[in-house]
């Protein structure tokens, strides 16, 4: 769908960047003080583009579902650091109603930020409509949206069973295929996230036979660290046996 053409929209030093690297968590201990929601409502409106995307990055402090349809609304704002923040700010306040307007603006938007910003906001929706978006990413975006894909896929952990199921192929298969390092560390993470809503069965055997071939066999040390995270957050029998023999053969 994307050709690595993009990375040009990118820099390259951050393009494997997570939007929480840059974006604090919300806490109600907070000490900060946070911007006036009635302040920042208004100026979703502002006919000014930098005023626009200032209030759409104070949702992303503020909580207030008020914000979500304008929050929509920015999302095809001619301003890609407009649309950008709108994005991250629904990633803060996620709304069902905000799901299709982001697969929509995901399937369109030219700018690599833009869509790095949108399947985390996805993942972040936690709705069974993410599901395909995330996966079509995974799988044909450029590096930076496939490491961002990969993660958001650990949020359908909280969908449903069907939603883990359908996630699992497309995050094997980049974890064994993504030729970036970083992709594939994050499949294994979400793998090891999902497997543990999986019952014993074929989907979980598949999965988890992916993690132990990561383990052995990847050439990147970080991938094979991140593969073993999972299989010991699993706690698989065939991973932990396999670790502790290569362990005990000074393998690492």
């Amino acid at each position: 769908m994307y050709d690595e053409d993009d990375l040009s929209l990118l820099d390259a030093g951050v393009e494997l960047e997570s939007p929480l690297d840059h974006i604090k968590p919300l806490t109600a201990e907070s000490e900060v003080v946070k911007p006036d929601p009635e302040l920042m409502l208004a100026l979703l409106e502002n006919p000014q583009s930098q005023q626009r995307m200032l209030a759409a990055r104070a949702f992303c402090d503020i909580q207030d579902q008020r914000a979500i349809p304008h929050l929509i609304r920015l999302l095809t704002d001619n301003c890609p650091l407009v649309r950008v923040s709108a994005a991250y700010a629904i990633g803060r306040n996620p709304s069902q109603n905000a799901v299709e307007p982001l697969i929509t603006q995901l399937k369109r938007d030219f700018n690599g930020y833009v869509r790095k910003g949108i399947v985390w906001a996805l993942g972040n929706c936690r709705d069974r409509r993410s599901l395909v978006p995330l996966t079509d990413a995974l799988r044909t975006d450029i590096s930076a949206v496939r490491l961002w894909a990969a993660s958001a896929l650990a949020q359908m952990a909280g969908v449903s069973y069907e939603a883990v199921v359908g996630a699992i192929p497309a995050l094997i298969e980049a974890l064994v295929q993504d030729p970036i390092a970083a992709v594939r560390s994050n499949s294994a993470w979400t793998i090891g996230q999902l497997c543990k809503e999986l019952p014993s069965n074929v989907v979980y055997a598949t999965a988890i036979d992916a993690l132990i071939q990561a383990f052995a066999e990847d050439k990147d040390l970080g991938v094979r660290e991140d593969a073993k995270a999972s299989l010991l957050g699993v706690g698989d029998p065939r991973g932990l046996q396999l670790i502790e023999t290569l362990e005990q053969e000074g393998w690492f």
